[in-house]
């Protein structure tokens, strides 16, 4: 009993991640309204929900202790079950903090912030709801963005309430305020809804799905069993000859390579093959300019990897693949330029040619 007690159990849980993952495809391709929720005053909120035709209509809804109040419960369930909701709260709710960063950090933004969390406010990150500005320059190489943190406790009851409702998704913005007037509003959180209505639906029509497939599969598995029993003589004939067939294919391999001049053969293909590191040095250093220097070299099988730096990283990969020793010459690595002097740190890659007995 225990063991089907298991079975069930973790095949509903496979039904419902399933129907929660085909929520989220239909949520994500599909058309949905966007309903937005402004804080007025605490546990106070206005909803704004455009309607066809570019008109917009207003209610009001009142949050308390992680649940919306029930005078307004019925339209405001209407109005957000499915929706993709934009929660703004009032800005006193967060702490914001200017933080200034080189302009090459952009791409790094989202670890940096994450990475500062801990120092420059009360919580870390597992536990804040945080975003940020988007960058405002502030003199050369550099830039200014605006950090806004608050516990992620404060805005779970909100999330919750909304979730609980049917909400598509849901998204928490703040207005940064007097901190930047001029600023947009700043997402610090997002999460999917539950949509427990609409996955109760894709529920059932997936476990009827599965039974289907389960009776299918069953006819398919008889059927096969059945043909199977009959090909089984033919298979282990034909199994016998196959193997009486690589025994003496084996058997005359082995006899020509045990051969003495077979053997020289072989050795000699492989000493012209694999790539020799003096042979490659030789040739590096036959090419590579004087302003050129090696930090790093490496030899994996016919791949070469060289890192340094140089004057002009560039025109290496023509010296490089004009030389005759190298093919496919590339960066595998982006091209910097150091930052006490004009020289340039590159990581290009080639493949050996073999070096044969001419060498």
């Amino acid at each position: 009993m225990t063991t089907i007690a298991a079975i069930r159990e973790t095949f509903s849980c496979l039904i419902d991640a399933v129907a929660d993952f085909a929520f989220i495809l239909r949520g994500r391709f599909g058309s949905l309204r966007t309903v937005r929720i402004i804080e007025v005053r605490d546990g106070q909120f206005v909803l704004e929900e455009n309607q066809e035709g570019g008109s917009s209509e207003t209610k009001r809804m009142q949050i308390a202790d992680g649940q919306i109040d029930n005078a307004s419960s019925s339209a405001v369930e209407a109005a957000l079950s499915g929706s993709q909701i934009e929660l703004v709260l009032r800005s006193d709710r967060f702490v914001f903090l200017p933080l200034e960063l080189p302009v090459r950090a952009t791409e790094f933004i989202p670890g940096i912030v994450r990475s500062q969390i801990d120092r420059l406010t009360p919580w870390s990150a597992s536990d804040a709801a945080f975003g940020w500005s988007k960058p405002i320059e502030a003199g050369a190489e550099k830039m200014v963005i605006t950090i806004a943190a608050t516990t992620l406790a404060l805005i779970k009851p909100y999330v919750n309430a909304i979730a609980n409702i049917g909400a598509q998704s849901i998204a928490v913005f703040t207005d940064p305020g007097e901190a930047d007037p001029v600023a947009i509003p700043i997402k610090v959180w997002e999460e999917r809804g539950r949509g427990s209505k609409d996955i109760g639906r894709i529920r059932q029509a997936l476990i009827r799905v599965l039974a289907a497939a389960v009776i299918v599969t069953g006819v398919v598995l008889g059927a096969d069993a059945i043909v199977g029993a009959s090909l089984t003589a033919q298979q282990e004939e034909l199994a016998r000859q196959i193997s009486g067939a690589r025994t003496a294919a084996g058997a005359g391999r082995n006899a020509v390579l045990n051969s003495v001049p077979a053997v020289k053969m072989v050795l000699e293909r492989r000493k012209y093959d694999a790539p020799l590191t003096v042979l490659v040095l030789e040739s590096l250093s036959k090419i590579l300019p004087d302003n050129t220097y090696v930090t790093e070299l490496r030899i994996e099988g016919n791949k070469l990897r060289l890192t340094g730096v140089t004057q002009n990283a560039p025109s290496l990969i023509g010296l490089i693949e004009q030389s005759g020793r190298f093919t496919k010459a590339t960066f595998f690595a982006p091209t910097t330029r150091s930052s006490s002097s004009s020289a340039e740190l590159f990581n290009i890659e080639a493949v050996i040619q073999p070096y044969g007995p001419s060498s």
